[in-house]
């Protein structure tokens, strides 16, 4: 007996670490769990939205097919997520585009700052041949891309105003783990800071950075307004998140289980989009209230300080992506 149970127990830790369990009800068929790790807080509205994708999911598979969330970085990192996709110890991550510069080099172009003139320029390429084809680009690597969630536009949040990029001269300043995101605050004349998500509030708050940047519905709900009391609104990049599902496990679902799951993605990105542009003047409202000062500075001063960066992939295959995305219209 006890044996059997050692051997049942061992079946399921495999099962687990390849990130679905099939459990039998009875009376009912088997049930597939994918689980979905990220690092954000429940009340964020990328959570919200994966949760509406959850349940989309749920329904149209009539319980068959499950996504079980887990936020707050309770599963590990950004990076040490997308590692676990590529062994297929995990099924789905959502992360920004930022991280996964590392393991899909093609995605460094979301970290071209100004590079996307509004958010509808942004779309139309996030949703046109150029967007699918790098969600693609990581299927080799073992990292398919299912869709693309807003994540709005970054900018800079401190202890102190800043108006220009002189105002950045010395700050020791939080980016993600990410080549551009580095490139870009060195370029303004910053200190460039990669620190987990996670840790970031400690950090903040013990003086370890200076500043960050991040778009408000992150800033107001992860409660980061309670230690910087500045929020800049100069709107330099925009970085994507993006939902990842591991190559291994997308090509062991059967061919309805990848038609549910995609359809419901599909589904939760046009949702994400309205619960977006309501979340993000909301979150401005309550850091304001909060005792936050909103200041929009002059963004050319931002553009011209990060034109190096443009010029510095001239003639490379990423300067001919940029080009092909300034042409979209």
């Amino acid at each position: 007996m006890k044996k059997g149970l050692l051997i049942f127990a061992g079946l399921l830790l495999v099962l687990l670490a390849a990130g679905y369990v099939y459990s039998v009800k009875s009376g009912e068929k088997d049930v597939r769990v994918l689980r979905l790790c990220h690092g954000l807080n429940i009340r964020h509205p990328v959570h919200v939205t994966m949760e509406f994708m959850a349940q989309r999911v749920k329904e149209k598979s009539q319980g068959r097919l499950i996504v079980q969330i887990f936020p707050n970085e309770q599963l590990g990192t950004e990076k040490e997520s997308i590692e676990s996709l590529q062994l297929g110890y995990m099924a789905m991550t959502k992360t920004s585009t930022a991280p996964m510069e590392s393991f899909v080099p093609q995605l460094q172009i979301f970290g071209i700052p100004y590079l996307f003139r509004d958010a509808d320029h942004f779309w139309k390429v996030a949703g046109g041949p150029i967007g699918k084809e790098l969600l693609e680009a990581g299927t080799d690597k073992g990292l398919k891309g299912l869709c693309y969630y807003d994540a709005g536009a970054r900018s800079f949040y401190a202890k102190k105003p800043i108006h220009s990029p002189a105002d950045l001269k010395g700050l020791k300043i939080r980016v993600m783990n990410s080549i551009m995101s580095m490139q870009m605050i060195q370029t303004m004349g910053g200190s460039a800071t990669p620190i987990s998500w996670g840790e970031l509030y400690t950090s903040l708050d013990q003086g370890v950075v200076d500043a960050a940047e991040n778009n408000s519905p992150s800033f107001e709900t992860s409660r980061h307004y309670e230690v910087c009391k500045y929020y800049i609104l100069d709107e330099h990049v925009r970085v994507p998140d993006m939902l990842v599902i591991s190559a291994r496990i997308w090509n062991s679902l059967t061919a309805e289980e990848q038609r549910i799951l995609q359809e419901a993605v599909d589904e939760s990105v046009a949702f994400n989009r309205v619960k977006w542009i309501e979340s993000e003047q909301e979150s401005l409202d309550k850091v304001q209230a909060a005792g936050v000062t909103i200041i929009r500075p002059d963004k050319k001063l931002f553009q011209d300080a990060v034109r190096p960066m443009w010029e510095k992939y001239n003639g490379t295959e990423l300067g001919d992506l940029i080009r092909k995305i300034q042409e979209v219209q």
